[in-house]
């Protein structure tokens, strides 16, 4: 008897992969504080490993800090994190050393909320195989605040212009959601909140139809920068039918050709430590192991 599988269940669309988000920090030192010793995750050793930016690997993702005048993401960044208590612990370990930033943390029903010292939300949440799929270290998606009446034409940019998946949602809250990878989004929530002036951060994705987006941004003039063969960026979110402005923020855009395409990314395991060292439990899987999987 055949099966009652689901086949556009594991449709990905265009986008196959985000994989950083990007932001300049004023300080690489507060930087490492943060996001290495207080979040845990691992500082790259490979690339960009000076005192002027900094990969920060979260499972297959990651966040670049290069050194300049504080970015601040216009919204919140979501990560799948094991340990809650842990975390808190860490988070706790760093706070003397970040007062009088704009550091704290919080915690909620279903994640704890830490601040980095310029003002950037990250939402840290457990491994959930029903939201997030197998992971249990990485980026599920990332959330921008976008003016109200904007969700439904962000909404149709993605998948007119981008070829990447989008639905309009209007349940609990009114947002954009893009799907940028297996389990990772970018999402557009309205708010009425006033909004400040875009600053320059941004986000990076792999695409399959690398040249079909850019034939369609070209047309209407939103290419911003172009890098090289495998990467060019935009910055506006229009409406396809209109031409509206509808959001500013930065797309880095490369190919799935890209040398540097599922690059291997290290990630520590922050449990270890040497006063409790455990041979061969110093790297953190990204990934669930089989028999953690409830899904199919």
């Amino acid at each position: 008897m055949q099966q009652p599988f689901d086949r556009t269940a594991e449709d990905l669309g265009n986008s196959i992969h985000l994989e950083h988000v990007n932001v300049q920090v004023p300080d690489q030192r507060l930087a490492t504080l943060f996001y290495v010793a207080g979040l845990g995750l691992t500082r790259d050793p490979y690339l960009m490993v000076s005192d002027s930016n900094m990969w920060i690997n979260v499972g297959r993702s990651q966040f670049h800090l290069p050194s300049g005048k504080a970015q601040v993401l216009r919204g919140h960044i979501g990560i799948v994190m094991a340990g809650r208590a842990a975390l808190l612990d860490r988070l706790a370990s760093v706070a003397n050393k970040l007062a009088g930033s704009a550091f704290a943390f919080s915690e909620r029903n279903d994640h704890v909320e830490a601040i980095c010292p310029w003002g950037n939300r990250v939402r840290c949440y457990e491994p959930d195989a029903a939201r997030f799929g197998r992971i249990t270290l990485g980026i599920p998606y990332v959330e921008f605040e976008v003016p109200t009446g904007t969700a439904r034409g962000i909404s149709t940019f993605y998948p007119e212009i981008m070829g990447i998946q989008a639905e309009f949602k209007n349940g609990d809250g009114t947002m954009a959601r893009a799907k940028m990878g297996k389990h990772q989004y970018l999402q557009f929530r309205e708010t009425e909140r006033p909004q400040p002036d875009y600053d320059g951060h941004h986000v990076q994705m792999y695409i399959t139809d690398f040249s079909g987006p850019y034939r369609r941004l070209s047309e209407r003039g939103l290419i911003s920068s172009e890098d090289n063969q495998y990467q060019y960026r935009f910055c506006d979110i229009v409406d396809p039918s209109s031409g509206r402005h509808l959001f500013t923020v930065e797309h880095e855009v490369r190919s799935a050709t890209h040398p540097m395409y599922l690059r291997p990314l290290l990630n520590r395991n922050p449990a270890q430590t040497n006063r409790t060292y455990a041979a061969g439990h110093d790297e953190w899987r990204w990934a669930m192991e089989p028999d953690q999987y409830d899904g199919p």
